[in-house]
């Protein structure tokens, strides 16, 4: 009995474990996007370090992350050079950043649609792998988006490139596919 109840306490401890107790919200999560995720996707399916590494092998998925891309502080004089640290992956995705947000204005949901289509080459039924780092309601977000757009095979990496790198597996630098100028993300 002491040994059950020291796993559930250490499983609910670790970092990246989504839990069954978060409620699955009807809509998109809106904010606070950095917080214990549920353990499941409607209409789409969760999948682990382990799987996603065999699946990569044998089964070609199109891999999205949607980690935001790191923005120039406002704060910072014009002229001064801004490097942002470099942003690290899972070997072979593609970076769509922001298309995680809860709200999406019309234009960057176009955008992003139309970025899936031509990913997929217009297979709905080809996989997609959303990611992002662990504990990220934007990978939810975006798994669910997919979902409701129509694409049937929608799988959603929970753990993130942070679960990724925890299991050893390499990482690769990333660069931002760049959304439209005049459609900046919604709150």
């Amino acid at each position: 009995m002491k040994r059950r109840v020291f796993a559930a306490i250490l499983l609910l401890a670790l970092p990246g474990f989504a839990r069954a107790g978060v409620p699955v919200p009807d809509d998109y999560r809106m904010d606070d996007y950095h917080a214990p995720v549920p353990d499941r996707i409607p209409g789409g399916v969760v999948v682990h370090a382990g799987e996603l590494a065999k699946l990569r092998e044998n089964g070609h998925p199109i891999l999205i992350d949607v980690l935001p891309a790191p923005r120039r502080p406002p704060a910072m004089k014009p002229g001064t050079p801004w490097l942002p640290a470099p942003h690290l992956d899972i070997p072979g995705s593609v970076w769509l950043p922001d298309f995680g947000r809860g709200g999406l204005n019309k234009v960057l949901l176009a955008w992003f649609h139309e970025k899936l289509r031509a990913l997929t080459a217009g297979d709905y039924d080809r996989r997609l792998v959303f990611y992002c780092q662990e504990n990220c309601w934007m990978s939810w977000n975006a798994a669910k988006r997919a979902v409701a757009l129509g694409y049937r095979r929608v799988l959603w990496f929970p753990e993130g490139v942070d679960g990724w790198k925890r299991a050893g597996l390499p990482l690769a630098a990333a660069y931002p596919e760049a959304p439209p100028q005049t459609a900046p993300p919604s709150p």
